[in-house]
């Protein structure tokens, strides 16, 4: 594992740490958690994009939607 340091706001990393400790975890450990899940984010938007144009064309929901219809939730 690469040792790489940040610098950041004193009072962030205070807080940060008093966070993670009523979390039962360190600083580092939530620190790594969040960066993988950043470093991890594009290529998740990628396969989801990929998803949906394997998927243009094949879908039929029996009908034309509405615009009021498409835009329901």
């Amino acid at each position: 594992m690469e040792n790489t340091p940040f610098s950041a706001n004193e009072e962030w990393i205070k807080s940060a740490r008093e966070r993670a400790r009523k979390q039962h975890t360190t600083l580092n450990e939530a620190f790594r958690k969040r960066l993988l899940a950043y470093s991890r984010q594009g290529q998740r938007e990628e396969e989801a994009c990929r998803v949906i144009d394997e998927l243009r064309g094949r879908v039929r929901l029996g009908r034309k939607l509405t615009r009021n219809a498409m835009n329901e939730r």
